[in-house]
């Protein structure tokens, strides 16, 4: 059973949250506002507010879009994680090029092929322009890919966080001068965004037309450009 007393307002994520959000507006005859955070694909129209991504495409009185995904990004957040990660890195060249992998899911595939051009490309920076290469691998990426990466990147200047330690996420953005992302992850696209730097993503196998669309809409307000190869320094 669902008792009293009923909050004032709920703020929900994931589908897992919807049936109980809604159960409590219930019982409370709608003294209780829900707001819920992502698509909750059912029962769109009984949620007071509906915060959702522009290209998940959800339409209604209630929704309010976003362009990407919430997140925690904050200047002083990157400034403090730039400041304890720097000191790790010392033997780093500059510029830091931040590399954010994440890996498969179901609509990409982050194959060892995938890896090993990865890897050469990086390589190819660091010989073209100097720059050090400080990576950041998801758990998604498999213990096997960021072997093979590890393994890969050998011969040049890297560092890698692979889960152990404190998460040095916020550091890694706020070090860096450019931001390569996999295309796979729209939080980590979003987050790349918000640190204002030049935020280039690379394509594993795979997509679909959400992502196409969520790719797009950055593309055409110049916050990110597909990898090529090269390095260029943009604002948005």
């Amino acid at each position: 059973k669902i008792l009293p007393p009923w909050p004032d307002i709920i703020i929900g994520t994931g589908r897992q949250t919807v049936a109980l959000s809604l159960a409590i507006k219930s019982a409370s005859k709608g003294k209780t506002f829900c707001i819920q955070i992502q698509n909750p694909v059912t029962w769109k129209h009984k949620f007071d507010i509906l915060v959702t991504p522009k290209h998940d495409e959800v339409r209604g009185h209630n929704v309010i879009h976003t362009i990407g995904a919430l997140h925690r990004v904050t200047s002083q957040r990157l400034t403090q994680g730039s400041d304890s990660l720097r000191s790790t890195l010392p033997y780093l060249p500059l510029p830091i090029v931040t590399v954010l992998i994440g890996g498969s899911n179901r609509k990409y595939k982050m194959s060892k092929s995938f890896i090993l051009s990865l890897a050469e490309e990086l390589q190819n920076l660091h010989k073209t322009y100097g720059v050090g290469i400080a990576i950041s691998v998801s758990r998604r990426t498999g213990s096997s890919n960021t072997a093979l990466l590890r393994q890969a990147l050998s011969a040049q200047p890297f560092w890698i966080w692979d889960g152990h330690g404190p998460n040095p996420y916020f550091g890694l953005l706020g070090i860096a001068s450019f931001i390569i992302v996999t295309a796979d992850s729209v939080s980590m696209i979003s987050e790349a965004c918000a640190t204002g730097k030049p935020v280039y993503i690379i394509k594993p196998d795979g997509g679909s037309s959400k992502f196409d669309r969520f790719h797009k809409s950055l593309e055409e307000t110049n916050m990110i450009r597909n990898f090529a190869g090269n390095l260029e320094d943009w604002s948005y």
